[in-house]
């Protein structure tokens, strides 16, 4: 016999259940992918009206990039929309991983889908990766950063390490990925030496793995997925800090979640934690810590530092 408690705490618990699945439905979907694999050129256009249509059609935004090399974005929009997106890129380039993570509200303002040269940027027609050279799950990278003697490089520009990195990391302090090669042909890293390397989500890693063997380096591996694929099996553990993201989460956090500490920094665009109250107008905002010591931009916005700028000009009289 069901006793009447017993009832109301059934009634209650799938009443949370719903309450939780709804909520979750309407979260915003974010999703980040990549694919090497070959694309006519004669096909990019096609392709890319009708890839922009599903999207406009389904009110996403982002930015999905293609070439004749692959395609690369991150993009968001209700579940529902990232599904089918899903299902589209994969009806026409078969299994992609995408990496997901979720946020209340949209992370982009627009949606794009350009045609570019590269899907990342490197510069050298003479590298072609696959997608598949060299991987490590995050379980494999997890315990051969634990068991093996390696050197853990980092291959993402120096205001995104700044917030976080593999404990341990190698930092090139990179301001643009085009200096990756001139870096590894000056660093100390010995030939022969196992390095493990990483990015945020993968795709920077297929061309800097080959770029170093091309300059004789031949025990390379990346890590599958990057940050963001490892910090979802095994948060709080190898990689300390926040994960850098290109969009209005700024970074997401050891949980996947949009950041609570960063914010973009108006004057230049980096990650900042500095807390102020604009110097003009009072209002309270964030910049980083480079742009801390300029007088002019303890300041909320660009239009305020300017503002500001053109009032400490002394006028000159004749």
């Amino acid at each position: 016999m069901v006793t009447s408690a017993k009832m109301a705490g059934f009634v209650w618990k799938n009443l949370i259940t719903v309450v939780y699945f709804t909520h979750m439905a309407k979260k915003i979907h974010v999703t980040a992918f990549y694919k090497f694999t070959k694309i006519p050129e004669q096909d990019l256009e096609k392709l890319r009206s009708e890839l922009a249509q599903y999207g406009e059609d389904g009110d996403m935004r982002g930015l999905a990039l293609l070439a004749t090399e692959g395609l690369n974005g991150t993009v968001c929009g209700t579940p529902k929309v990232i599904q089918g997106w899903k299902d589209l890129l994969k009806s026409h380039f078969g299994e992609i991983m995408f990496k997901d993570s979720f946020a209340d509200d949209l992370v982009y303002s627009r949606w794009y889908v350009k045609i570019r040269p590269e899907i990342v940027t490197l510069r050298d027609p003479d590298v072609h990766p696959d997608g598949h050279h060299n991987h490590l799950t995050p379980e494999e990278w997890d315990r051969v950063m634990e068991q093996e003697d390696v050197v853990v490089l980092d291959t993402r520009n120096d205001y995104e390490t700044e917030i976080g990195v593999f404990e341990g990391a190698v930092d090139p302090k990179l301001t643009n990925f085009q200096e990756f090669p001139d870096y590894i042909a000056s660093c100390s890293i010995p030939k022969e030496k196992k390095v493990l390397m990483y990015c945020t989500g993968g795709i920077r890693c297929e061309k800097a793995l080959l770029e170093m063997e091309k300059q004789g380096y031949s025990n390379v591996y990346q890590l599958e997925g990057g940050i963001l694929a490892y910090m979802k099996q095994f948060p709080h553990k190898k990689f300390k800090g926040e994960c850098f993201v290109f969009d209005h989460r700024v970074s997401v956090d050891q949980e996947l979640k949009p950041s609570s500490r960063y914010h973009l920094c108006p004057h230049c665009g980096d990650p900042g934690d500095v807390r102020i109250d604009c110097a003009l107008c009072s209002k309270r905002g964030w910049i980083c810590e480079r742009c801390e010591p300029e007088a002019f931009k303890t300041t909320c916005s660009k239009d305020c530092a300017y503002r500001m700028s053109k009032k400490s000009v002394p006028t000159t009289t004749t």
